[in-house]
């Protein structure tokens, strides 16, 4: 067993990114996340974004590149929360994607800090 197992939850929003694709992909992304939730910790898997505190979980199949956003709770035992995905066009990732993921960041412990 690997320390840094972790548990991952995913946002409404990203079930349904997952569930919007072609079954083959996704079954793809699926074993890329098992494979970083197993320890492997490499970047083309899973990769923390320059100046954020968003992470993304990176597949590429049939030449598209798709990412799924998300964030660490070490307050739940290393739980990553998914926040969405989507099908990367260009090089660089959209800052309009990273900013919804912060914002998801944000309500998620804000909500959570109201449950307490």
């Amino acid at each position: 067993m690997n320390d840094r197992q972790f548990k991952l939850v995913f946002s409404e929003e990203a079930d349904k990114f997952l569930t919007s694709l072609p079954q083959k992909t996704r079954e793809k992304i699926e074993y890329n996340i098992r494979r970083v939730q197993l320890g492997e910790m490499d970047s083309e898997l899973f990769k923390k974004l320059e100046g954020s505190t968003i992470w993304e979980f990176r597949t590429l199949y049939n030449k598209i590149a798709y990412r799924l956003f998300a964030f660490w709770d070490t307050e739940e035992e290393t739980l990553v929360i998914a926040t969405h995905g989507f099908v990367k066009k260009s090089q660089k990732t959209p800052q309009k994607e990273i900013a919804k993921a912060e914002n998801m960041r944000k309500e998620y412990f804000e909500s959570k800090k109201e449950g307490l």
